[in-house]
């Protein structure tokens, strides 16, 4: 049964966790009666929907001031910072940005792969700098096509990244939580064992409690003092302390990041290192995937208020 609009206004109640982003909000004014998570009681009291615009934490302790929730409903591709454990308990359904994000995710995260493996960056700076000029060629870099790439996550994200590598003319394999009987590609059950059959080590998967750290040291030691390694995933995929030390000690070739564990902070010793690429977690950003997040959004809104399935639920 669909549940009743406000009664105040005639629109369904939506609590927001933060402020929505311009583009979402513009689309969703009129349609929706708004109010905040954390300051209003008396809607908290009410509500049973909830909207997660970016990735603010979603604890157990909010969803335990809202009694009749029936639905969290995210922006996020990742979920990792809603409490899912509470949600199940309680019975509260989650929806994600579905599929909205994946081609500019796999698009950037083959773009920080050629970016890191031909030095673009640091190329870019030495001429910059007029050296090329003063002094010369940029050292040569390594080729990208025909390399070993092991993706971490063979979901919606890294399917697309194998297949756009495999194009390149590389040799992909991937780890999982399970082998996929529709993959073309060599399955390895351990992602050490993978980094050490990989030249390139991409991290697509969720952010869980089992994939926390799953790069650690011995990981990256077996990726070895040639190998990369790109995360567009979550920060916290890797043991980022134990990466740098890695990239200092020359223990890891390189590696080209888009998340963090602790962001907007971003470890200071990676600044300096001409075998880095960094850039601020934009991989899913642009105006086509921004509006395919809204019209996802939109649509487990609707679909929720008038008691249709939902376009994009989490299993929980």
């Amino acid at each position: 049964m669909a549940p009743p609009p406000n009664a105040a206004t005639g629109k369904p109640l939506v609590l927001l966790a933060r402020p929505p982003f311009p583009e979402l909000a513009a689309t969703l004014d009129g349609r929706f009666t708004f109010a905040s998570a954390a300051a209003d009681e008396v809607s908290a009291a009410e509500a049973r929907v909830m909207l997660v615009p970016g990735i603010p934490p979603v604890q157990a302790d909010l969803l335990d001031r809202l009694p009749k929730l029936e639905l969290v409903v995210a922006t996020s591709a990742g979920v990792d910072h809603i409490d899912l454990d509470a949600c199940r308990r309680r019975g509260i359904a989650v929806t994600n940005a579905g599929a909205a994000f994946a081609a500019d995710s796999a698009d950037y995260a083959v773009g920080l792969v050629v970016a890191v493996m031909r030095r673009m960056a640091a190329a870019e700076a030495y001429l910059r700098r007029g050296r090329w000029a003063a002094d010369g060629d940029y050292p040569l870099a390594t080729k990208m096509s025909g390399k070993r790439v092991g993706i971490v996550g063979l979901g919606r994200i890294g399917s697309l990244v194998a297949r756009r590598l495999a194009a390149f003319g590389c040799i992909v394999a991937y780890n999982s939580r399970s082998a996929k009987a529709s993959a073309p590609y060599k399955f390895y059950p351990g992602v050490r064992e993978l980094a050490g059959d990989s030249d390139v080590l991409v991290l697509c998967c969720a952010l869980t409690e089992e994939t926390r750290h799953v790069v650690d040291r011995e990981v990256m030691e077996a990726l070895g003092k040639d190998g990369v390694l790109v995360n567009v995933g979550r920060g916290g995929l890797v043991d980022e302390p134990e990466m740098v030390r890695c990239l200092q000690e020359g223990v890891l070739g390189g590696a080209a990041l888009d998340v963090y564990e602790n962001e907007p902070a971003v470890p200071t010793e990676l600044f300096g290192m001409e075998n880095v690429v960094l850039s601020d977690h934009r991989a899913v950003l642009t105006p086509e995937s921004v509006r395919e997040v809204i019209d996802v959004v939109a649509g487990n809104l609707d679909a929720f208020f008038s008691g249709r399935p939902l376009l994009s639920p989490v299993d929980l």
